[in-house]
């Protein structure tokens, strides 16, 4: 498909907008790929990573070596994070923090005599990554298809979904912790090494959980024995409020990634941060000498440490994740009125982070039949109205723009995402699919 319709060049960006090729200019919903949150051409940004490249561009983290901005961005991220998550493993991006994660919860477990406890578990709307390994946790069947995934020691459970799910919160909550409970007692308690969640999840659709879900789900891997990982690549950095998504339900994970927004986009830089009793654990019996053989030639770089640096700075002092907070509150009451389009079953914000449901019958929730192509036909009316949103296969609308977006801005990101959904329904099949619902 791809090579049927050739690629879009994007060429420049400044603020939340961006140009391409042929000169036409887009407002980014989507921050580049959830993760641009400070907006394009940010200088201060661009002169950090200037400076760095020119006193020290690379340094290893082997052999003993390390360099100041990555020992500062590793200690302002362990201050700021919750409960004793005191120690950072960087990586290139959110994929192989993943496979960190794993590695290390693997090597935990064997290093502290319960070498049984290999299953790890996850939601089946959940993404984790595409790596070898790390797409078996993510719940996506498209991550699966012809790469041998998941591993048999890979689980998956229903993700706590409100607008499909017949019933209240509690219920739904209630639900959810005993899926996981069935899930490890079936596996056996002592084979159980790990669950894996998003505050909310995101390429699943932002489909976000009810109040308390999180802390619920954290709470029973505890009463298990087994670990909760937080999978921040998506939600820290202030996309859906607090600087950290966990904090929204006030958890504190065993182990946590980050990525996307931890650079905002502008070099590549991942991170899995390790609780204090974890690392201790693996510290102290490891025999004195022995090699932990798990490393990255990139892990640490310094000119990505220190745009990270300068991103948290504009988060925190340039007031970007406060903005963030009150755009995300306008746009919650902006796009309220679009509940009532005929294509819209489900709208659902945190933060600056929403998905919008697309059906073709609101009684009974109906998706549209994938043959009417509506992702794709959705994407490209976006975009010649000047705008940038995730149309996901199963018809769900990611928006998740710049955090530096003002009231003015998202007023315009509505218009043109009405606009856009006016056009989808004016298409003759799509017409036909909601005319043929049963009166």
């Amino acid at each position: 498909m791809h090579e049927e319709r050739g690629a879009t060049i994007l060429k420049s960006g400044a603020g939340i907008f961006l140009t391409d090729a042929d000169g036409h200019r887009v407002l980014d919903g989507f921050s580049g790929l959830w993760c641009v949150n400070i907006g394009y051409g940010q200088q201060s940004v661009v002169a950090a990573a200037a400076e760095q490249m020119a006193r020290l561009p690379y340094a290893t983290g082997y052999f003993h070596f390390s360099n100041e901005p990555a020992i500062e961005l590793a200690a302002k991220l362990a201050d700021r994070a919750p409960g004793d998550l005191k120690h950072v493993f960087f990586s290139q991006g959110g994929s192989d923090a993943i496979d960190s994660a794993i590695r290390l919860i693997r090597y935990y477990f064997n290093i502290t005599g319960r070498p049984s406890k290999k299953h790890m578990i996850a939601v089946d709307r959940g993404y984790h990554g595409s790596s070898s390994i790390g797409a078996g946790i993510t719940g996506l069947p498209a991550f699966h298809a012809n790469f041998d995934a998941p591993e048999p020691t890979q689980h998956h459970i229903p993700a706590a979904y409100p607008y499909r799910f017949d019933g209240d919160d509690a219920s739904l909550i209630s639900r959810s912790v005993r899926d996981l409970q069935t899930m490890v007692e079936t596996l056996g308690p002592d084979n159980v090494a790990a669950f894996f969640a998003e505050p909310v999840i995101g390429s699943g659709g932002v489909i976000i959980p009810p109040d308390g879900w999180y802390r619920a789900m954290a709470a029973t891997c505890r009463d298990l024995d087994i670990l909760f990982v937080a999978d921040e690549v998506i939600t820290a950095f202030g996309r859906t409020g607090p600087l950290f998504g966990s904090n929204h339900d006030d958890v504190a994970p065993d182990l946590m990634t980050l990525a996307k927004g931890l650079t905002s986009g502008y070099a590549p830089m991942g991170a899995l941060l390790v609780s204090d009793r974890i690392y201790r654990a693996i510290a102290d019996r490891t025999p004195s000498g022995a090699i932990i053989g798990h490393g990255q030639t990139y892990s640490g770089h310094p000119v990505s440490a220190a745009v990270g640096l300068e991103v948290l700075r504009l988060y925190e002092e340039g007031g970007i994740i406060a903005n963030g907070r009150s755009s995300g509150e306008y746009l919650a009451r902006a796009l309220a009125p679009l509940r009532s389009h005929p294509l819209v079953g489900n709208l659902r914000l945190r933060g600056l982070l929403a998905g919008i449901e697309i059906v073709t019958d609101k009684r009974t929730k109906t998706r549209p039949d994938p043959s009417l192509g509506l992702p794709e036909a959705l994407a490209r009316i976006g975009y010649a109205n000047g705008l940038v949103f995730r149309a996901f296969g199963d018809a769900m609308i990611g928006i998740a723009p710049p955090l530096i977006i003002t009231t003015a801005e998202i007023d315009i990101l509505v218009e043109r995402l009405s606009r856009t959904l006016d056009a989808a329904l004016e298409i003759a099949e799509v017409r036909a699919a909601l005319d043929s619902r049963p009166r």
